[in-house]
């Protein structure tokens, strides 16, 4: 026979109220109105706010009891003709209270006097603020232009509509006064949507129609970044294609406030170029008169990749330039053919020495104006200090230190030089190296920055230790056709490091 088991019945108790504690009076308590426009005085009320169990309507005519309305109710009451103070009392879960007042319209005449104010947003330009007031009016719907289905908002002449622009441009502002008739009023304004366009441009912005203006055959626009390579993997670029029309065609771009230059005075811009030696032209100019501008051009070193120009913008003057305007070489008629296509990107305005005083080669590390950004890799750590050891064949104040610290075997430091090195006179180069031991590897390497397959090395030995001496490398084999502009520094290569003295090298004076 089965034996059934039945176990003992608990209750179960919920006298846990601490939750109670974290609840706080009802805030931020308003109603909206909606008046049925049929001359029939019937309006909607919405309560809402923040903290709500339910709202105590108290509609503010002869009505003596209260209406209960729920959170996120409404109630519907009919008014005569007239001007009622509506209270709310706004009750939480835990009995707290909290009063407001709103006074409320009905009337069956056409709204009049209707006066509206669409503000930019002091925080964000792209919001506009409106504001309402009218004579007999009981609600205000808003259409703010940028959506022709947009459904409108309602608020009241106490309240503020706010609406954020997805682009720039001329909107039209329409409000519309309803009262408890059939007859509305409606008042329009124009607000003007800008997001200034400020250094540093970089065409990502979706809210930016960067418009420019070109002139005499050359024409840029915005797209997408059909090149994300090397060093320029964004979304967005600007293509210029030079059509025929003048040797000089090209495109402006105006920005929104003149440059400073107050303390940085040199531009730098990503530049893809079909061909190598492509002139680039970098001008800035009055945004009033163009007779005040100034200019400098450089010439592209990569074809079909990207490469980083810069133009030395030193010698500028303390006048007034807010337009940008870009032209591809300048003295020779475009043909619109992909030989004229260029794309141009990240515009910027930096800090750093000029081209002609910037990093090449030679490089003796003594200049109180360059900045040597060595960037480490791997283990290696380059820095440029006082030499420590001005003896025999270096006496010079500054050198460049290596430690090679635990990473990888073949960690180092790389310095971007300002443009290509020129290898049409030598190809051999001389390094002044202290090495802490005889027998240690030093390999000098070269490469494109934009592409670093392409790199050319040779490695040569030290045969003293703890003194200056001068190591040959051979660079007869080299291709020149690449633009080589980058110089690598790898002690030991094939061995890590530890950091410690015995992995610690100096160098100094990088000639050609």
């Amino acid at each position: 026979m089965g034996m059934l088991v039945l176990g003992a019945c608990e209750k179960e108790t919920y006298d846990d109220l601490t939750m109670l504690d974290s609840i706080t009076a009802p805030a931020k308590l308003s109603a909206m109105y909606n008046i049925t426009q049929d001359n029939s005085g019937l309006v909607t009320i919405t309560p809402n706010g923040e903290g709500l169990a339910y709202t105590l309507v108290y509609l503010g005519d002869a009505t003596a009891s209260p209406v209960n309305v729920y959170a996120g109710k409404s109630t519907t009451h009919r008014y005569a003709e007239g001007t009622y103070t509506v209270k709310l009392r706004g009750v939480a879960v835990d009995g707290t209270t909290t009063e407001a007042s709103q006074p409320l319209t009905v009337s069956f005449k056409k709204p009049e006097n209707v006066q509206m104010t669409a503000t930019i947003d002091a925080a964000n330009k792209l919001k506009v603020n409106v504001t309402a007031k009218a004579d007999f009016e009981t609600l205000f719907n808003v259409y703010f232009g940028e959506d022709p289905n947009q459904t409108p908002v309602a608020f009241l002449e106490t309240e503020t509509a706010s609406h954020i622009y997805s682009r720039t441009g001329t909107f039209t502002i329409r409000v519309v006064a309803l009262s408890g008739g059939a007859a509305t009023t409606e008042v329009t304004s124009n607000v003007t949507i800008v997001n200034p366009i400020v250094l540093p441009v970089t065409f990502e912005d979706p809210t930016q129609t960067y418009p420019y203006l070109n002139f005499d055959g050359g024409v840029s626009t915005v797209i997408d970044n059909p090149q994300k390579t090397g060093i320029n993997t964004t979304n967005k670029v600007t293509r210029m294609v030079k059509n025929a029309g003048q040797p000089w065609g090209g495109s402006i771009l105006g920005l929104g406030a003149p440059i400073d230059f107050s303390v940085n005075k040199l531009f730098r811009m990503k530049v893809w170029s079909p061909r190598v030696g492509a002139k680039v032209l970098l001008k800035v100019e009055n945004a009033t008169n163009n007779a005040i501008n100034f200019e400098k051009e450089v010439v592209t070193t990569i074809a079909n990749g990207w490469e980083d120009l810069a133009f030395d913008y030193s010698a500028i003057d303390a006048r007034s330039y807010q337009n940008l305007v870009i032209i591809f070489d300048l003295g020779t008629m475009g043909d619109g053919s992909a030989n004229f296509t260029f794309y141009y990107d990240d515009i910027r305005l930096t800090s750093g020495a000029a081209p002609g005083t910037t990093l090449n080669v030679p490089l003796n590390f003594e200049s109180t104006t360059l900045v040597y950004n060595w960037l480490n890799f791997d283990g290696g750590g380059a820095t440029v200090i006082d030499n420590p050891d001005k003896s025999g064949i270096n006496t010079s104040n500054k050198v460049t230190r290596m430690v090679k610290s635990a990473g990888q075997t073949w960690g180092g430091s790389y310095l971007t030089l300002a443009g290509p090195i020129d290898f049409s006179g030598s190809k051999t180069f001389r390094v002044k190296v202290w090495s802490p031991r005889v027998g240690a590897k030093f390999l000098l390497k070269v490469e494109n920055s934009a592409l670093t397959t392409q790199n050319f090395e040779r490695e040569a030995t030290s045969t003293k230790a703890g003194e200056w001496e001068t190591l040959t490398f051979d660079y007869s084999a080299i291709n020149t056709a690449n633009p080589y502009n980058r110089i690598v520094v790898i002690c030991e290569n094939g061995t890590a490091g530890d950091g410690t003295a015995n992995y610690t090298w100096y160098f100094d004076d990088i000639t050609l």
